[in-house]
């Protein structure tokens, strides 16, 4: 038997001297064990929650550990600090961030490395003026290049490593920037290696994940925006949820051109992420079209147009939502018929409006957002049809042909 937490007896000797001591210990035991389960199950969700940002803080350990040691292994100067510098520095989420980054940072290097070496050759720069001049006459033409192609952003840092290191090491120009490509070459290949050994992440999965976020967060606010219609909404919500969709999907269209370089390391090929790109992006354009249209109508033409409104609301918000669980699990999307329904018939009561002639009484802005309105959401069920058409690739897998 186990002690009793509180007195340090077991259950027998409690037993002896009082039925209720034994159930008061009893019950302590339970809630002990239960506050235990309880802050395990906090941990695990707290943890569970940064996922990918604990399997990126591993695999740049992993680069920059693994670096040293073969660095050291090879007798590299300054004990290899720049195979270490170069392989945390490329070092991304994705294996395709990762090899975007190797790409960029060796083809800079190379350029930076030999364009210094090229000065420092044919320039004499003994004395401290001279020394200047040549820094000067080196950084200046990489910087206007690295201002053209980004992938030329660490010449003019690599060409000032060969020009002032070249020395202190006893090496020559030429020497030294043979050195600092051969070390960028080395830590790029680590940087790419782990990417892919260490809980190697995908840019596909980490596509899908952004993605899935992004139609959440359209689904949370797309009732409310419509609701803005007819009853007055909070402006800066409106704002911020507009501003929160923008940065979201730059973001996975960086994502997806990653995914792209991915292709040439991936073992099996994944659904092309640019059609699934088109379509966020044209979402986003529906929101901003709606938002920038958002001023409640007339009593009489709110109360016609409210319940419409909350149903497509509630469908289309429920669509979005079951289309990001899709992606998320891999699986067909959801139905996309009520929310069709509710559009028709939103552009039958329109329709019915015009008829009556209770457009007529409506100013020339009024009628502008009315129809705005009316356009947004064409545009939107064309592009529900087209997102529904990438869930079911991305639950496809390999091989599905999109039209989007």
């Amino acid at each position: 038997m186990k002690p009793s937490p509180a007195t340090g007896l077991d259950a027998s000797h409690l037993l002896k001297r009082s039925p209720c001591a034994l159930l008061r210990w009893e019950l302590l035991s339970r809630e002990r064990r239960m506050d235990k389960l309880t802050f395990w199950k906090r941990l695990r969700e707290t943890f569970s929650g940064y996922r990918s940002q604990l399997r990126f803080s591993l695999r740049m350990t992993a680069a920059g550990l693994l670096a040293l040691i073969v660095a050291q292994s090879l007798a590299l100067p300054l004990h290899g600090l720049w195979v270490v510098l170069t392989a945390v520095v490329v070092t991304q989420m994705s294996v395709g961030g990762s090899l975007r980054a190797t790409i960029e940072y060796t083809i800079g290097t190379l350029g930076g490395a030999v364009y210094a070496a090229a000065i420092g050759v044919l320039v004499p720069h003994a004395g401290a003026f001279a020394q200047g001049g040549v820094l000067a006459l080196t950084i200046a033409p990489l910087a206007f290049v690295a201002a053209i192609n980004p992938n030329f952003r660490v010449a003019p840092f690599s060409a000032v490593l060969v020009l002032l290191l070249s020395g202190q090491l006893g090496e020559g120009p030429i020497e030294s920037a043979f050195t600092r490509f051969l070390e960028v070459t080395l830590g790029g290949a680590i940087a790419i290696i782990i990417s892919l050994l260490v809980f190697s992440q995908r840019a596909h999965s980490l596509g899908a994940e952004t993605a899935a976020e992004i139609l959440r967060r359209m689904a949370k606010g797309f009732p409310d925006l419509l609701a803005g219609f007819t009853q007055r909404r909070d402006v800066n919500t409106m704002r911020e949820l507009q501003d929160d969709l923008g940065r979201s999907v730059i973001a996975f269209q960086e994502i997806a051109a990653e995914a792209k370089r991915e292709r040439l390391v991936a073992l099996g090929s994944e659904p092309d992420p640019a059609p699934l790109s088109r379509t966020l992006l044209r979402l986003r354009h529906d929101f901003v079209i709606i938002g920038r249209a958002v001023t409640p109508f007339p009593n009489d033409i709110a109360q016609r147009l409210e319940p419409l409104l909350s149903c497509i609301g509630q469908n289309v918000s429920e669509f979005l939502g079951g289309s990001a669980t899709a992606l998320i699990l891999r699986r067909d999307c959801p139905s996309l018929q009520p929310a069709e329904a509710s559009l028709n018939a939103y552009g039958l009561a329109i329709n019915a409006l015009r008829n009556e002639g209770l457009t007529r009484a409506l100013s020339n802005s009024e009628v502008e957002r009315l129809f705005a309105l009316s356009f947004a959401l064409e545009q939107l069920h064309n592009n529900l049809i087209d997102l529904a058409r990438c869930v079911r690739e991305w639950a496809g897998g390999v091989g599905a042909k999109t039209t989007a």
